[in-house]
């Protein structure tokens, strides 16, 4: 631990850090053969400076050592690296567990087979519309035709559990139950994340972003479906409606979660990819733990945190001001309230900005394909197993803190 908390529960501990991350992200690639809307990382073109096959395996022996219980891999789209199945094996072997995400363009046949037989490896397949129209608009065409080909590939080689990952936006909302229908049809467990305004999702969030009727419609729905839907603590700003939903409900940037990028750099937050949240690089002397353990931007966010603006809230204990990653690239000063905060204060901060978005912050690179000349248009027509450590923080965890950490989604 970084600090002697004084509360006694476990998610009030998490706030002051641990000594290896519970959730641990990293994208191996920029590279990917799509050019989705509201991509996170602005991937598309590989960067020539990421790591090589021998510095992830010295990143991967950092993490059995660091007792890391899994990471999860995405990109761009981590399985057209070339090494994506050696460091996958290297991975699981050296007690590591892997979770990762694709949009399934290499999840054939005989690699869906070979992903089933691994105990040790989860499979995350993006899909952002229960149909073809409404996710194509967004993911590019053809895509729902091959995320769809790799989940029946998926259900035929006997994989169970693999998820269908769906990021959430106001023309996907009204398919909740579809998507349920479609994880039912796959035996596989419907994943809805929450729309961040990162990458390429900044140019698209404000016509993306569910409207507010949405948002307590998407609550209301999470809160029917109860643990049979994931969520990856993605919505813990909604808890301000008044009941808490299943998971950490918490901001674990820099204090459980972090993300390494495909140069090795280390963002205190996946959402967050912008010098204002570089902690460091895995490249430098002490590696990727030392920039855990000793970044003085960890040790800033590991911290007491004080409400600011949102502290005088009722609500504030529950959604603890909301994502970090949400306020900073629209512009809402990080101790304010989240731009989608329920109670309508969020909106009211966003009003009263500047016009325009060219005084909002950029993401650190913009990989996108040099063809892409803006963004798709919108048309509406044993140790515990990855794929309970993926979305419980909790899972394998002894109530007693003891200062190590595991991993989640």
């Amino acid at each position: 631990m970084t600090a002697t908390p004084t509360s006694s529960r476990l998610v009030d501990l998490f706030e002051y850090g641990l000594d290896a991350p519970i959730c641990l992200t990293w994208e191996l690639t920029y590279a990917c053969n799509l050019s989705c809307a509201h991509c996170l990382s602005s991937s598309g073109r590989r960067d020539p400076r990421e790591l090589s096959t021998a510095e992830a395996k010295a990143v991967i022996d950092e993490l059995e050592a660091m007792q890391v219980f899994y990471v999860n891999i995405g990109g761009g789209e981590p399985t057209v690296r070339p090494d994506f199945w050696e460091l996958l094996d290297y991975a699981t072997n050296h007690h590591v567990g892997v979770k990762f995400s694709t949009n399934g363009v290499r999840v054939t046949s005989e690699a869906a087979q070979r992903l089933a037989r691994n105990d040790y490896v989860d499979v995350q397949v993006s899909l952002d519309g229960a149909t073809a129209d409404v996710n194509d608009a967004v993911r590019g065409p053809g895509s729902y035709a091959t995320a769809v080909t790799a989940l029946e590939n998926l259900a035929a080689a006997g994989m169970r559990n693999f998820k269908i990952s769906v990021v959430c936006t106001r023309h996907n909302i009204p398919q909740l139950d579809d998507f349920k229908a479609l994880a039912d049809r796959f035996g596989a467990q419907l994943r809805l994340t929450r729309l961040r305004p990162s990458g390429r999702g900044a140019d698209v969030w404000d016509e993306l972003h569910p409207t507010a009727g949405q948002q307590r419609e998407l609550y209301d729905w999470l809160l029917a479906h109860g643990e049979n839907v994931l969520t990856g603590d993605s919505f813990f700003h909604l808890a301000a409606y008044g009941q808490a939903l299943p998971g950490l409900n918490l901001c674990g940037a820099g204090r459980v979660v972090c993300l390494i990028d495909p140069v090795g750099d280390v963002y205190a937050c996946p959402f967050a990819i912008h010098e204002e949240f570089l902690a460091g690089n895995v490249r430098e002397p002490g590696g990727f733990s030392r920039v855990w353990r000793d970044s003085e931007l960890f040790r800033r966010l590991r911290t007491p945190q004080h409400g600011g603006a949102c502290a005088s809230c009722a609500f504030y204990d529950t959604c603890k001001g909301g994502c970090m990653a949400a306020k900073f690239f629209t512009g809402l000063p990080l101790d304010g309230p989240d731009p989608e905060c329920v109670q309508g204060y969020g909106e009211e901060r966003l009003a009263r900005r500047r016009p325009g978005t060219a005084h909002l912050p950029k993401p650190a690179g913009d990989h996108s394909h040099r063809t892409v000349s803006r963004p798709v248009d919108l048309v509406l027509t044993r140790r515990p197993p990855v794929t309970e450590c993926a979305e419980n923080p909790l899972a394998g965890l002894d109530p007693t803190p003891t200062g190590n950490g595991g991993t989640h989604a």
